[in-house]
């Protein structure tokens, strides 16, 4: 019989596994019953695990025109990322992340600002354990038009791995467009790699914070893979996007700005221009741009100069600044047009001034002193006035002092008066400077029958999510500096400037309407302020002008600075250039009648806004007005011109309706009438030429919206006659050809 030996090694490992199951049984029991581990819910990591969230970003807000015409907008873009890590594509027949990355490379190259090899290198060597890569500035703010290009490319050769992330951009559809007023926004990199957009320049930084959004979020479960589980429920926090800022800039009217200046840019090279187009009965600026400017999209053409000359720039203005002096004369009653004065040179003390005729035109009488533009004759003006008496109505033009219109950085200019020489050079406009801004101010006071008008650009601000009117800018009044009767009288002699043939200004003549105004040659200091530059073209030239003279409806002010003047040429000829095409333009576009249509009877355009528009069609037709609908009928919900205006008999009355604008014939249209539908139907119409529409680059009827350029061809009366006469003359020639043959 064997003896019975104890194991204790089989009992001590017994004793130790047992342990180790009674603990783990325990720890279970005690997970199971309480949910808990070290504290945490078990349930609450196990949602976190598969909880995701997600921003919902909101739009910056629009900068649109008085008509609700986009400047400045939100639109979708898109950024381009590689998957690089295999697991992307684990237990799944199909690639998910980028397997043939030469072919990739090559693929990208073609619409990315990359070489191949690079876009190559940072696929290849992205960091270990990397899931995906960007490719910086370059791969990003695509449109849909590249996006869908390289991803058709991308499927047709079955490449994996490309993601297009959809986003937004800043989208300035005007491209050099009163680009140093609306200014640019560019996006941020945050530290929690998101980016927010935010305004550098301009009205995009001044109103940076009601343009900015607050961003929503939305949380939801998801599997494994980041998905949405189909039970799971979402929370969204909607997005608040930016307030919309509408301003009083008219985009038809900035558009003839833009053209105009392009076209005397291009043919004389100006060191710099500037632009300003006031409604001198509200102080909406209507249009504001300068040169050299810049594509706010691209950055293109912005150098150091940052500032909106019209309102953060000081310039010694010139002779412009004479029509103020000849206001304070003649509410002073010292204006007498008929006494004369010896022109060429006056002496002040130590100092000479003289006429740019140093010669002189002999003894003149003020009247012509004034058309000259002598500098002569507003010194002895200013005798008569009082130089005092001068200085303090300076004051009440606003000069010397800032307008408070609704931009950053305002200049006040400097009033120089401390001696009898400074307050005699200011009133020619030489050593005292002020902002063309202050300019257009000071002349709405002779514009609007004495009542000086505090220019602005903002109208309103509105919360695009309740189209609640958030700010509303109405027009206020700045001043009184003259009587209704002075402002009369004073435009009454500006108009002498641009019909007498003694006036400086007769190349500002337009031929539809009355224009006055004066004109400027102001002498440029030198860079190093010891004296003014001297030769020729080194001059500041400009024109303040108004129209029509008896009721301006426009003020515009044009300076060029430094032009490439051909031999015989004077600085009139390119500010002429810009001047004339702005204001006979956008008189016309704005339905105001030329000066030979006011003897012609008119009648009142009826209320048509709300009726049926075939009503209304018959009601205006019936008034002896032609009619062109805009839409597709029903509810007339907008007419231009406006119920009472006064109109010729068989002019044109737009009634717009709702649904798709379809193109007219506009044959034998006049070019005020192809600016008025442009108007009313916001289309993108490029007008060729002058006189009365002969071609169109659509045909009639056809459905158009307002991204659709569509050119349409005029003609004067004059060359038509001139192309029937050459087209019969070559048919005439061929018939020859043949009978001979």
């Amino acid at each position: 019989m064997k003896k019975f030996r104890f194991q204790w090694g089989a009992f001590l490992m017994f004793v130790v596994f047992g342990g180790l199951f009674f603990i783990l049984f325990g720890r279970i029991l005690f997970i199971q019953m309480t949910g808990q581990v070290d504290g945490k819910e078990l349930a609450k990591i196990a949602s976190n695990q598969y909880e995701r969230n997600a921003v919902l970003q909101a739009s910056r807000g629009a900068i649109v025109d008085r008509n609700d015409v986009p400047i400045a907008s939100d639109t979708l873009s898109y950024h381009v990322v590689a998957v690089v890590n295999e697991a992307a594509s684990k237990n799944s027949k199909k690639k998910y992340h980028v397997v043939d990355y030469k072919e990739t490379a090559k693929v990208l190259a073609k619409y990315l600002p990359l070489k191949e090899r690079e876009i190559y290198d940072k696929m290849k060597n992205a960091r270990e354990g990397a899931w995906q890569i960007e490719f910086g500035r370059a791969g990003k703010d695509l449109n849909r038009e590249t996006m869908m290009k390289m991803k058709e490319e991308l499927d047709r050769k079955k490449l994996s791995g490309i993601l297009f992330v959809e986003g937004k951009k800043r989208f300035y559809p005007n491209g050099r467009f009163a680009s140093y007023l609306v200014g640019f926004a560019q996006k941020e990199e945050l530290e929690n790699n998101q980016t927010v957009t935010k305004g550098k320049m301009g009205l995009e930084k001044t109103y940076n914070k009601q343009l900015t959004g607050v961003d929503g979020k939305v949380n939801y479960q998801s599997d494994g893979w980041g998905y949405l589980l189909p039970t799971a429920s979402k929370q969204i926090e909607e997005p608040q996007d930016g307030q919309t800022i509408k301003l009083t800039l008219d985009k038809t009217i900035s558009n003839f700005v833009e053209e105009a200046m392009d076209q005397v840019e291009e043919e004389y090279s100006p060191k710099k221009m500037l632009v300003l187009v006031s409604n001198p009965q509200t102080g909406e600026i209507l249009a504001m741009s300068q040169r050299p400017t810049f594509n706010p999209m691209t950055r293109e053409g912005l150098t150091e100069n940052w500032l909106n000359d019209a309102v953060e720039q000081t310039i010694e203005p010139g002779s412009p600044m004479k029509m103020f002096t000849l206001a304070a004369a003649v509410e002073e009653g010292k204006w007498e047009p008929d006494d004369y004065f010896k022109s060429g040179s006056y002496r002040i003390y130590d100092r000479v001034i003289s006429d740019v005729n140093v010669k002189g035109w002999g003894t003149i009488t003020f009247m012509e002193g004034l058309q000259r533009s002598s500098n002569v004759g507003m010194a002895y003006l200013l005798e008569r006035i009082g130089d005092q008496k001068f200085i303090e109505y300076v004051h009440k033009f606003g000069f010397g002092k800032k307008t408070g219109i609704d931009l950053p950085n305002e200049a006040s200019g400097v009033v120089l008066d401390n001696y009898p020489a400074e307050r005699l050079t200011t009133s020619y406009g030489q050593g005292s400077t002020v902002t063309p801004l202050q300019m257009i101010q000071a002349a709405s006071a002779i514009a609007n029958n004495g009542v000086m008008m505090k220019p602005y650009v903002i109208d309103q601000i509105i919360d695009p999510n309740t189209k609640e009117v958030l700010e509303n800018h109405e027009p206020e009044e700045s001043g009184t500096p003259i009587s209704a009767a002075t402002a009369k009288e004073v435009r009454e002699i500006l108009a002498t400037t641009v019909t007498s043939e003694k006036g400086t200004a007769q190349k500002y003549h337009l031929e539809n309407y009355a224009v006055g105004g004066k004109t400027g040659t102001a002498e440029l200091p030198k860079t190093d302020g010891k004296g003014y530059m001297s030769g020729y073209g080194n001059y500041l030239y400009s024109f303040l002008g108004m129209a029509p003279i008896d009721d301006p409806q426009l003020l515009i002010y044009v300076t060029v600075q430094q032009p490439k003047l051909k031999a015989g040429e004077q600085g009139s000829d390119p500010v002429s250039k810009v001047f004339n095409p702005i204001m006979e333009n956008s008189l016309k576009y704005l339905n105001i009648a030329p000066d030979d249509e006011q003897l012609i009877p008119v009648k009142k355009v009826g209320e048509y806004e709300g009726e049926d528009a075939e009503t209304a069609a018959s009601s205006a037709a019936e008034d002896g007005f032609q009619t062109v609908l805009i839409g597709e009928g029903g509810k007339v919900i907008k007419q231009i011109p406006k119920a009472d205006t006064k109109l010729t008999e068989d002019s044109m009355i737009l009634l717009e309706t709702r649904g798709d604008t379809t193109f007219p014939d506009m044959t034998g249209w006049s070019k005020k009438m192809v600016l008025s539908f442009m108007n009313l139907s916001k289309l993108d119409i490029r007008i060729n030429g002058e006189g009365y529409v002969v071609g169109q680059s659509v045909t009639e009827g056809t459905s158009v919206n307002k991204n659709d350029p569509i050119v349409v061809e005029l003609r004067t009366p004059r060359q038509q006659y001139n192309k029937k006469k050459s087209n019969e003359d070559k048919e005439a020639n061929e018939e020859e050809q043949i009978m001979g043959g």
